[in-house]
């Protein structure tokens, strides 16, 4: 059974910083591209951040320069550092792992990040 558990979520300052874990079971980790994304109420979920088996990493255009994705494959985890944070970042960042077009992907539950002073 596959899981993805998300956690580092909190309520923080403007300006400030977070670091998002997902923790990954029950799947060969390091074959599968990683991706976050977010979602407001009565919004569609966006995407964040993606980074490949390879490493290479993708961003929205909103989170450059302020968001890093990483991944430790001995850990099973995909990080999000989340810095200089702003109110309009406010979601729940949610963690997906994808492989194939002809695959099933997977989705954590998601864990709520509130920016406000």
């Amino acid at each position: 059974q596959v899981q993805l558990v998300e956690s580092g979520g909190g309520l923080v300052q403007p300006g400030g910083s977070l670091r998002l874990s997902c923790v990954a079971s029950g799947l060969i980790f390091s074959t599968y591209a990683m991706y976050w994304y977010r979602q407001t109420p009565g919004k569609q979920r966006k995407f964040v951040a993606a980074i490949t088996s390879g490493g290479t990493t993708d961003y929205a255009d909103s989170v450059k320069g302020r968001f890093i994705i990483s991944r430790d494959n001995a850990k099973n985890t995909v990080y999000l550092q989340m810095n200089n944070l702003k109110p309009e970042d406010t979601a729940v960042y949610v963690c997906n792992a994808e492989r194939r077009p002809s695959e099933v992907g997977y989705w954590g539950q998601g864990t709520q990040v509130t920016v406000s002073s």
